[in-house]
């Protein structure tokens, strides 16, 4: 994933084959300027400040006039941190700093290399909000790649795998996964409980059902059931599974391996 992103930005050349970005050979100026990226953790020079860094950045794009520095750092948690040199930060906000830095210019196309590497659970639930937040209401694309498959089910709308640079499975996540969460009951009677559910449920297993309603309708459905009789002693949301997805799109190059 790594190597395919350098050569979508330039930096490495190809084997085989050709790249393109925004209908141009890949590493041209003019597709670049409409791409913003962070490929791994980002190493800045240890005596330059935070602002200091998008500022040197900035004049390297040609945009030091129209970018709002101080608005990216606040908005990815460095705002009490912009007059700190590179050479304090931990791991974890050189990866904010990158990406700021990958956002700042306002692109078209964003290019992240595993985002939330080396931060906390807040940092990493902050800038999955702002990472959805930017493609959901200022319409940036985001390609992101992770090891991370519970952060790509719930950042991502489409998903690549790759196997030993092949693509080998492509789609929606709901797609892919089996789609849209669904919520697991444990009940008794089980009949009673899919006659409530009509259409919207079927049985899972011999003391449960999965029902297929919003999370703002559970609250009615749960009331519904107990007025009709059904005892009800768990109740949780079953997640669509990409773990097994990936799993099953590395299957068939385990299989040709094996016979080889």
């Amino acid at each position: 994933k790594s190597t395919l992103f350098r050569i979508a930005l330039g930096l490495v050349r190809p084997t085989s084959g050709t790249a393109r970005l925004f209908g141009a050979p890949a590493g041209q100026a003019s597709s670049l300027r409409r791409v913003g990226s962070m490929i791994e953790t980002p190493r800045y020079p240890p005596y330059l400040t935070a602002r200091d860094v998008l500022r040197m950045l900035a004049l390297e794009s040609g945009v030091s006039g129209s970018v709002d520095i101080d608005y990216w750092l606040e908005r990815v948690g460095l705002g009490g941190a912009t007059d700190r040199k590179a050479g304090t930060f931990s791991v974890g906000v050189e990866q904010r700093l990158g990406l700021a830095a990958a956002f700042f210019t306002r692109p078209e196309l964003v290019i992240l290399d595993e985002p939330t590497s080396g931060m906390d659970p807040a940092g990493i639930q902050e800038i999955r909000a702002l990472i959805r937040d930017l493609a959901d209401k200022e319409g940036v694309t985001i390609i992101l790649a992770s090891h991370q498959l519970d952060e790509v089910r719930r950042v991502c709308d489409r998903v690549a795998i790759l196997s030993k640079g092949k693509l080998a499975a492509e789609g929606d996540v709901e797609a892919l996964t089996g789609g849209k969460p669904r919520l697991r009951l444990s009940v008794s009677p089980v009949d009673t409980a899919l006659a409530v559910l009509g259409d919207k449920g079927e049985p899972d297993g011999p003391n449960a059902v999965l029902a297929d309603v919003l999370r703002a309708e559970t609250p009615a459905l749960i009331r519904a059931l107990v007025e009709a009789g059904v005892e009800i002693t768990e109740a949780r949301w079953r997640e669509g599974d990409l773990e097994s997805a990936y799993l099953g799109a590395l299957e068939p190059t385990k299989t040709t391996e094996g016979a080889a």
